[in-house]
C-alpha cells in the first residue's frame, strides 16, 4: 500500500520511541529483591496501519450499508371493484316538458247590486261554495217598503184600466143609437191604452223593487272555493258599475282547472305538423312530487305568437275533483310529440360531468376502465336516456364510480339496470277517486 503523510510521522515516532529505550540505563538499586522485567516485544509499525486499515474499512462499509437509503418495497394496494351491467334497453315516449302554472277555470269577483249595510256573513273563510249559496245579506228594510209602493201603483194603475174600460163600453152601446160622437169614443179608446201603459210600468216597477230586495242576499255565481271575506258585518256597502262597487270577496272554480303554459316557435310548428291540437293528452307533476301524477287534455293553443318573446300560450285543463290543486301553483308538464322508440338507459347517478362533457365510465373486456362521451336525453321512469355515444353491450360502471380511473384496471362485479321502485306509476290507470282519477 502506500504511504501517506500520517504515515511517514507515524514512522519517525516510533524509530524515536525505540532509540530512547535503548539508551536507558538499567535501575542501580536492589538487585537481588527486583527481578528484570522480560522484555516484550513491539508489533512492527506496518501491520498496525493495517488493522487501522481495516478497521476504516470496516466501519464505511457498515455506514454504508445503514445509510444506502434502500426502502422496503410498498405492498401494492388492492385493485378496485366496481359494479357494472350493461344499459337497460326498452321502448320510450318521446317528450316536450314545460313549466307553467295552474289557474281558475273561472274566477269571480262578488260585488253588491244594492247599497246597504251589511247584517250577516253566511260563510267560513276559504270554504267550498255552491252555486246560489247565500253569502252576505245587506238590510232589506228601505227596498222592502220600495216594493210595497210599487205593488200599491200597480192596484191603482189596475183599478184606472177597468174605469176606462167600463166607460168605452158604455160608449160603444151608444154608438147605435147615433147618441156620442166619434171623437169621444177616440178619447175612451187612447185612455184605455194609456192605462195598459201604466198598467205595464207599474207591474214593471214592482219587478224592479223585488230585484232589489232579492239582491239585498248577495249569493254564490259560481260554485268554486271561496276567499276571505273583505267586509264584516255592519259596513256600508256600496253598488255600482264594475270596480265602483265595494269587492265583498273572490270565488275561484277549481273543478276543473287550467294549467297554463308557453310553448316555443318549434314546439307549436311540431306539434301542428304531428296532429297535436286540441284534446292531445298530458301529465303533469308538481315542485314536490316525482312521477307525473296528474293527467289531463290539450284545451287551447292561442292564435298568435308573441312577436317579442317568440312563444304561444297554451292551456291545458285538468280535473280536479277533491280541489287540491290550487290556482297559482307551479308545475312541470310534459307532451308526448315524437312518438315512440327504443333507448339506452342508465342512472343518472352513472353520468359524470368534465366541464361541458358528459361522461360514462366503461370496462371493457380486458377490465380496464375508459371514459365515453354521451348525449343525454330526458329521464323516463327515474333514468336516464342516453341518445349517442354508448353501445347496448357496453359495460357501464353504476357502482363505485369513486375507484374507476380511466385506463386503470378493475375488478367487476355483475349488476342490473331497473327502473327505481315507484317509477312509471304516472303511466298506471289511477285508482278511483284518486286526484289523478277522471281526465
Amino acid at each position: 500500500m502506500f504511504d501517506t503523510p500520517f504515515d511517514t510521522r507515524a514512522d519517525e515516532r516510533d524509530r524515536a520511541f525505540a532509540e530512547a529505550d535503548d539508551n536507558l540505563e538499567p535501575y542501580e538499586g536492589d538487585h537481588d529483591q527486583q527481578a528484570p522485567l522480560p522484555a516484550t516485544e513491539a508489533p512492527p509499525p506496518r501491520r498496525r496501519r493495517l488493522w487501522v486499515m481495516l478497521a476504516i474499512v470496516v466501519v464505511i462499509a457498515a455506514a454504508w450499508w445503514l445509510l444506502r437509503g434502500d426502502a422496503v418495497p410498498a405492498a401494492a394496494p388492492p385493485m378496485a371493484e366496481v359494479t357494472v351491467a350493461t344499459p337497460l334497453q326498452r321502448e320510450i315516449t318521446e317528450w316536450d316538458e314545460f313549466i307553467g302554472r295552474f289557474e281558475a277555470s273561472k274566477s269571480v269577483e262578488v260585488r253588491p247590486q244594492v247599497s246597504g249595510q251589511v247584517t250577516a256573513v253566511h260563510f267560513t273563510d276559504g270554504q267550498f261554495v255552491r252555486q246560489g249559496a247565500p253569502l252576505f245579506t245587506i238590510d232589506a228594510r228601505s227596498y222592502r217598503a220600495s216594493l210595497a209602493e210599487a205593488q200599491a201603483g200597480v192596484a191603482s194603475a189596475s183599478s184606472a184600466l177597468a174605469l176606462s174600460r167600463s166607460n168605452l163600453a158604455r160608449a160603444q152601446r151608444l154608438i147605435a143609437e147615433d147618441a156620442i160622437a166619434a171623437t169621444e169614443i177616440d178619447r175612451l179608446q187612447a185612455e184605455v191604452r194609456a192605462n195598459q201603459a201604466a198598467l205595464a210600468a207599474a207591474q214593471a216597477q214592482v219587478r224592479s223593487r223585488d230585484l232589489e230586495v232579492e239582491f239585498t242576499t248577495v249569493r254564490a255565481p259560481i260554485s268554486g272555493r271561496i276567499s276571505d271575506r273583505r267586509v264584516d258585518a255592519g259596513n256600508l256597502v256600496a253598488a255600482g258599475a264594475g270596480e265602483a262597487a265595494t269587492l265583498l270577496t273572490t270565488i275561484n272554480a277549481v273543478d276543473p282547472i287550467y294549467f297554463e303554459f308557453e310553448g316555443s316557435e318549434a314546439m307549436f310548428l311540431r306539434a301542428r305538423r304531428e296532429g297535436l291540437d286540441a284534446g292531445a293528452e298530458v301529465d303533469i307533476r308538481l315542485a314536490d312530487e316525482s312521477d307525473y301524477r296528474w293527467h289531463g287534455t290539450l284545451d287551447f293553443t292561442d292564435n298568435a305568437l308573441d312577436q317579442r318573446s317568440g312563444t304561444i300560450r297554451a292551456r291545458a285543463i285538468v280535473r280536479n275533483g277533491e280541489g287540491f290543486l290550487a290556482p297559482g301553483l307551479f308545475g312541470n308538464m310534459r307532451l308526448a310529440t315524437g312518438g315512440t322508440h327504443q333507448a339506452l338507459l342508465v342512472p343518472d347517478a352513472a353520468v359524470a360531468t368534465d366541464q361541458t362533457r358528459k361522461l360514462l365510465m366503461v370496462v371493457d373486456a380486458q377490465g380496464t376502465v375508459a371514459a365515453r362521451e354521451v348525449q343525454l336525453g330526458p329521464i323516463v321512469d327515474g333514468l336516464r336516456v342516453i341518445e349517442s355515444g354508448l353501445a347496448p353491450t357496453d359495460r357501464v360502471v353504476i357502482s363505485g364510480m369513486q375507484m374507476a380511473m380511466p385506463g386503470q384496471p378493475v375488478r367487476t362485479r355483475p349488476g342490473r339496470i331497473a327502473p327505481p321502485p315507484g317509477a312509471g306509476a304516472d303511466r298506471q290507470p289511477p285508482a278511483a277517486g284518486s286526484p289523478a282519477a277522471a281526465r
